[in-house]
């Protein structure tokens, strides 16, 4: 099962997360992608602590996150043989992967109209912190920043006074979610133009991309959405409340639900402050205040039981640990093994995507681990060789096509 991606070759020139997340997406469904790297390597291999394995050759696990699948040969982009090599590249590929500054590649000499008169159905995909263009298109992109200036971390937090970061790098990891999406898109077009196109996204239109129902409370009804802890905007009760023993969360999406719920917990369901969902969000302290004292005398355990007994969706809050340590999650693919030649036989978290409900996550009967830095640069310069050497086969299709 090799993936419904093979026979894609994709060049990987990202480095840190966002675009190395959108080649490994890519790599999980199946491309081959070959990650280019300077000779030092990719920054996030000395991102940590943690490390992991021998003094001598530690390795990052922030590096492990987001380059499984890949294979990897050192370019020196400043150098005359590490810019043929990569022209070599350019030429057999189907996707190239950039998140350089805007500008940094034509400064390399590969700007887009070269890419496209080397091999006319390469997608780019390019990914920059706040976008190509406009009046601050130039910026360097990092999550953190692009979070609060996204408007994210605005309503992330226990309060509008206090904005937080989401706990993971979301900017960067939607933007390479968002790229592999337009990769995909820009393949499925090729098969009808012969031709490839450039996939343009950043942190900030990723970000953006997912305020849902916070955008559109400002850009129709002019309300601007804060920060309100662990609890909906616009749902009440929907959000975490507390056990005797520890926290719970609960999600009462309806009116029904809601008459279910006061019926088995014993909440008055006359009280004029909670009758309606609009009015459980105007007095959400006060709702907040009942069901605490609803669930103060139950165990979690037993209150999760109950929930679940009279239909209402609720849920533990788990540690990482829990996740990965739970059946669910290995069920359905979320972890997978690989054996990884400094590390040995490590578990990995898993592509989110399966096809035909297999147990193989992104298509891949198996997946490879991330490289050793130019673990594959030898392989990969053979296989330019022998391809070189070969005609290609796009070209062989457009004569086919034109005879």
């Amino acid at each position: 099962m090799p993936g419904p991606l093979d026979g894609i070759t994709v060049v990987d020139l990202s480095r840190a997360l966002a675009g190395p997340h959108a080649a490994m997406l890519l790599a999980d469904l199946g491309a081959r992608v070959v990650k280019v790297e300077s000779p030092t390597g990719d920054d996030t291999r000395g991102w940590g602590p943690p490390f992991v394995g021998p003094d001598d050759d530690p390795v990052s696990t922030y590096f492990l996150s987001c380059n499984r699948n890949k294979e990897s040969i050192v370019l020196d982009l400043k150098s005359d043989d590490g810019r043929e090599t990569l022209t070599r590249l350019v030429r057999h590929a189907d996707v190239l992967v950039e998140n350089f500054r805007p500008g940094v590649l034509d400064r390399l000499g590969f700007d887009v109209a070269r890419l496209h008169t080397l091999n006319p159905g390469l997608v780019v995909l390019s990914i920059s912190g706040f976008g190509h263009d406009g009046p601050e298109g130039g910026r360097p992109g990092y999550d953190q920043i692009a979070q609060g200036e996204a408007g994210l971390m605005s309503v992330t937090g226990p309060g509008p006074d206090e904005p937080q970061r989401v706990g993971v790098p979301i900017g960067d990891l939607l933007g390479g979610l968002h790229g592999a999406l337009g990769v995909t898109a820009a393949l499925r077009e090729r098969e009808v133009t012969g031709r490839g196109r450039v996939v343009r996204t950043s942190l900030l239109a990723s970000v953006v991309g997912v305020h849902a129902f916070q955008g559109t409370a400002y850009t129709v009804a002019g309300q601007v959405g804060r920060a309100q802890g662990n609890h909906h905007p616009a749902l009440a009760p929907y959000g975490l409340f507390h056990a005797a023993d520890g926290p719970v969360q609960v999600a009462v999406g309806s009116q029904g639900l809601w008459v279910r719920f006061t019926d088995a917990f014993g909440i008055d369901p006359e009280d004029p402050r909670l009758a309606t969902n609009a009015l459980r969000v105007a007095n959400r302290e006060h709702l907040v205040e009942v069901v605490d004292a609803a669930f103060g005398t139950w165990a979690a355990a037993d209150l999760l039981a109950r929930l679940a007994e009279v239909g209402i969706p609720a849920g533990k809050v788990r540690g990482i640990d829990e996740v990965y340590d739970w059946e669910q999650t290995r069920s359905q693919g979320l972890v997978v093994d690989v054996e990884h030649p400094v590390l040995g036989r490590i578990e990995l978290p898993g592509p989110p995507i399966r096809f035909d409900d297999n147990a193989y996550a992104g298509g891949r009967e198996t997946h490879l681990p991330p490289p050793g830095l130019d673990e594959h640069g030898a392989a990969v310069r053979a296989w330019l060789d022998e391809a070189d050497g070969a005609p290609d086969p796009r070209t062989a299709q457009q004569v086919d096509g034109g005879a």
